[in-house]
């Protein structure tokens, strides 16, 4: 049986790419996706989001909910058009969805929670926090039926991309994503560590170009890897951030592991804003008087680059990889 999934994101390349590659994988089933800010308005989030389903006659059972268009901080959010395009598709610009009455509708992404709690749900954020933790706070006892939860964040003794030391998505809103950590259970974090790794080369999105059936897929990596490229001439091609989170639900054996306390640093400003820390002390919990039962979460700190390559070629381009 699919893995049933139910996505919040940003819904930028990166996340359209994920949500593309989770239509052709089997292993994959999306029920739902709350499109919020982040690096574009969320506005232009949901709009991505109905672009990709009519692209590819996705079910409208699918549910497209409104999250969050500002983060817990109170913040104005600093949009990222430069790395995903004015409308957050590179070169595409999809109809824009109205503003008129647009207003979070959270209840919806409830009803998927208890429509699927026996079913091993897992949520997958892949932006900001801010819409998680507001289910958090408005729905505590529902969010207890969510069995597992994955993110896309944090950056563990390697260079942040927010700042030197913070990763984006914990950088944007650090209230939320402590407070995610401090409620949810079973929570897997993907951050820099690994998402660096996995990186679709122009020869790859080239193949699939030519024997897949994502067209999309070449204008979006080519528009995604010039940025990089402009930042850092030896990249070898577009790092998958949100692919490689989604591809964790279902593909766990891609990873090495390891179970941490984390804490994310709240200031308001400086270059420490969102840094994730996690407690590598063996003896931490007995010299600051910690209850045992912390919660420690599980971390990927290393990614098998060839079994992602196998997993995500294969499935991208409809044929076998090895």
């Amino acid at each position: 049986m699919a893995q049933k999934v139910l996505v919040f994101g940003d819904i930028g390349i990166d996340d359209t790419i994920a949500l593309i590659y989770a239509y052709f994988d089997a292993a994959i089933d999306i029920v739902g996706v709350v499109a919020n800010y982040g690096n574009i308005p969320r506005e232009k989030a949901l709009a991505n989001v109905n672009y990709v389903r009519e692209l590819f006659d996705i079910e409208p059972s699918v549910q497209v909910i409104s999250g969050a268009h500002i983060p817990m901080t109170g913040e104005d959010p600093v949009f990222q058009p430069e790395i995903h395009g004015e409308y957050g598709l590179g070169p595409i610009e999809p109809p824009l969805v109205t503003n008129d009455g647009l207003v979070e509708n959270f209840f919806e992404a409830v009803e998927i929670i208890k429509q699927y709690r026996n079913q091993d749900l897992a949520i997958v954020n892949m932006g900001r926090l801010t819409s998680l933790a507001t289910m958090f706070i408005k729905y505590p006892s529902i969010m207890e039926n969510v069995q597992r939860f994955y993110m896309m964040g944090g950056a563990f003794w390697v260079p942040g991309n927010a700042t030197a030391v913070s990763e984006a998505n914990f950088y944007g809103d650090p209230i939320a994503a402590q407070l995610v950590l401090k409620n949810a259970s079973n929570v897997t974090i993907i951050p820099l560590n690994v998402t660096r790794q996995a990186i679709a080369t122009p020869q790859m999105v080239d193949h699939i170009n030519q024997v897949g059936e994502a067209k999309i897929v070449k204008p979006l990596l080519d528009y995604y890897y010039n940025f990089y490229k402009q930042r850092n001439p030896r990249i070898q091609g577009s790092p998958l951030h949100d692919v490689v989170t989604l591809m964790a639900t279902v593909y766990d054996e891609m990873f090495t592991f390891r179970y941490l306390p984390v804490d994310i640093i709240q200031s308001r400003n400086g270059v420490e804003r969102g840094q994730s820390i996690a407690d590598i002390r063996p003896y931490g919990d007995v010299l600051e008087g910690k209850a045992e039962d912390e919660k420690h979460h599980r971390i990927a700190l290393d990614l098998d680059y060839w079994q992602f390559y196998s997993y995500f070629m294969s499935i991208m381009t409809g044929r076998a990889f090895q």
